[in-house]
């Protein structure tokens, strides 16, 4: 898998906050950093990114960590990593913050879990 964080070296794509919706991300990548154990939780990260040929390459990743079996959730949901730029609707550069709360968004939008289970089943067949 390509490293999550490796989208933060991808050249930086600019937008306006409210066109997010319309990028059509797809699961790039999920790793396991821990596969997990009755002590510890499962966690690692995953990689979403347009596909679309005709733009710019737009990626997110973030960590995630298994609460319970089978329930995931972002590790930090301010914590996404991205190489989107979002601008205001005067052009103006967003805040981290604002930045985060429409990323949150997208995110949720996203069928990340089922894949993020697939990686983990997938981890603990290599493993046994």
């Amino acid at each position: 898998m390509t490293p999550a964080w490796i989208v933060c070296a991808w050249p930086p794509v600019l937008l306006k906050a409210q066109s997010t919706p319309e990028l059509h991300f797809v699961h790039l990548g999920t790793s396991v950093l821990n596969p997990g154990d009755t002590a510890h939780p499962s966690m690692g990260q995953t990689l979403w990114g347009n596909s679309s040929s005709s733009k710019a390459v737009a990626g997110v990743a973030w960590d995630w960590v298994e609460l319970k079996q089978g329930v995931f959730a972002m590790a930090d949901p301010l914590g996404l990593v991205t190489n989107l730029r979002l601008l205001g609707p005067r052009g103006e550069a967003l805040s981290n913050m604002q930045v985060a709360l429409y990323l949150n968004e997208l995110v949720r939008t996203l069928p990340w879990q089922s894949e993020v289970k697939r990686a983990l089943e997938s981890e603990q067949l290599q493993s046994h």
